[in-house]
């Protein structure tokens, strides 16, 4: 009881605001009426008719790029306002939220250094939650280990570089691997910190992180069948606050197909099903990533079912950017003529 009190009188407010942006999500309804418009001003006007309001300056060009651009700007302000408001721990937790596009930022800069890309036209490329002052100094680096000292050691993210992302290392190993390195030391201290808050966010926490962990897993290996990845360095990359066990990790860590993928995760209860849908899925527009999203979207929803935890806000910034994701899919299919694709996005289920 204690704790609740304590809850409620540090957080309280934001938990409740945080469930009422929960109920402005779009519902089945809405998606029915975005995928019948013909053009992208179409999709414009109906969004306009929820909870988005105007979304879309008339004096601008209008494309997927600045749709996009709309719909992230919405979920920056929202966080914004509900970090500024937070006190500790809720404080640390919401920058730990940011961390993973912090992440995705640097990786696309580095690939961008690589491959002598005008950095400064990269820049309005990076997630607008992944910015943070030391970015900006990317334009000074001309060579990867200016980038090391100035963006990964003296930033946010210096906790996550571990031994393998040495100054040596990194001139001779790829920026997705690097990427991956970063993240999985990133969910791995993520899952400690949730552990440490303790109460129900932990238990809501770990359970959503430990999925997200496998779905990392699954994508490493799959990814990485088609580049011939020593099953070595497949097994460094792959989180350890996952469900899958060490042998199932070891299993795949060799794999050399994507049905020997399957079979393995055939073994494991919580995938199984995920699994068949895909074999009765014959048009193959549903992908295994796709599956696993849907899955840990119903994750997302349930974890609004328990009381006074920060799961909420971390389940809502991933609702909020699937729903992101889902409008420019839409959006993609009407620009590009594509509508037999238009009903292949990530279902939320809300109501």
């Amino acid at each position: 009881m204690s704790n609740s009190l304590s809850f409620n009188m540090e957080n309280g407010y934001l938990e409740g605001l945080v469930r009422g942006f929960k109920n402005s999500l779009l519902n089945q309804s809405d998606y029915l009426n975005l995928t019948e418009c013909e053009t992208l001003s179409d999709l414009v006007l109906n969004i306009q008719n929820t909870d988005y309001g105007p979304l879309h300056n008339t004096e601008e060009k209008l494309d997927v790029e600045s749709i996009e651009k709309c719909l992230r700007d919405r979920i920056v302000i929202e966080y914004n306002y509900i970090r500024e408001n937070s006190m500790e721990p809720l404080s640390t937790f919401l920058e730990y939220m940011r961390y993973e596009h912090m992440i995705d930022n640097v990786a696309l800069l580095m690939t961008g250094l690589i491959n002598h890309r005008d950095i400064k036209k990269l820049m309005p490329m990076c997630h607008p939650l992944g910015l943070f002052d030391q970015l900006g100094a990317i334009e000074v680096a001309s060579t990867i280990e200016e980038l090391y000292n100035v963006i990964l050691i003296d930033t946010p993210l210096s906790n996550f570089v571990a031994e393998n992302l040495t100054r040596s290392a990194i001139h001779n190993t790829d920026v997705e691997i690097q990427r991956s390195f970063l993240f999985k030391a990133y969910m791995d201290d993520f899952y400690r910190f949730c552990k440490k808050v303790g109460g129900t966010t932990a238990e809501v926490m770990c359970k959503l992180l430990s999925f997200q962990a496998d779905r990392r897993i699954i994508a490493i290996t799959v990814n990485s069948l088609q580049i011939n990845m020593e099953s070595k360095l497949r097994l460094k990359l792959y989180p350890q606050c996952g469900t899958l066990c060490s042998v199932t990790r070891s299993a795949l860590a060799i794999c050399t197909e994507e049905d020997q993928v399957h079979t393995i995760l055939n073994q494991s209860m919580s995938y199984a099903d995920v699994l068949s849908r895909i074999e009765r899925d014959t048009e193959n527009l549903i992908t295994l990533e796709d599956r696993l999203l849907t899955l840990e979207a119903k994750m997302h929803v349930e974890s609004f079912l328990h009381q006074f935890h920060y799961g909420i806000f971390y389940s809502y910034l991933k609702l909020k950017e699937l729903e992101c994701r889902n409008i420019v899919w839409i959006a993609e299919c009407i620009a590009q003529r594509q509508i037999d694709k238009i009903n292949a996005y990530i279902p939320i289920p809300i109501h």
